[in-house]
């Protein structure tokens, strides 16, 4: 099992052409260094498609994920240019839920 201690959306589109190193070059460029135990989250332009760079520390872990039907509920990209989820908040994200609405002490904040 990979420990992930932390998750990050990246809110600018990813080419999901890019291999390993193209993504991990994107998350120095955006998040400023590669942290251990760390997961990024990248979408295509369309929010169909989803990266997910992990480093465990030892080596980089790169995951896709295609959905058949609708789109990845991503940001709008004018709050920030990263943004920090919780583990409930990726579930909601990568089942195509509205995870912006979960907060990490369970409270709507968002409608």
């Amino acid at each position: 099992m990979i420990r992930v201690d932390a998750i990050w959306l990246a809110t600018e589109p990813l080419d999901m052409r890019a291999g390993t190193d193209t993504v991990l070059a994107r998350v120095v460029k955006v998040f400023g260094a590669a942290r251990p135990h760390h997961a990024y989250l990248f979408a295509n332009k369309n929010g169909t498609r989803m990266k997910v760079l992990v480093y465990d520390g030892l080596g980089i872990w790169l995951a896709a994920r295609r959905l058949n039907r609708g789109r990845f509920v991503w940001t709008d990209g004018t709050s920030a240019i990263t943004v920090c989820l919780n583990a409930e908040q990726l579930q909601a994200l990568v089942t195509g839920l509205p995870w912006r609405t979960l907060a990490t002490d369970h409270v709507i904040a968002v409608l």
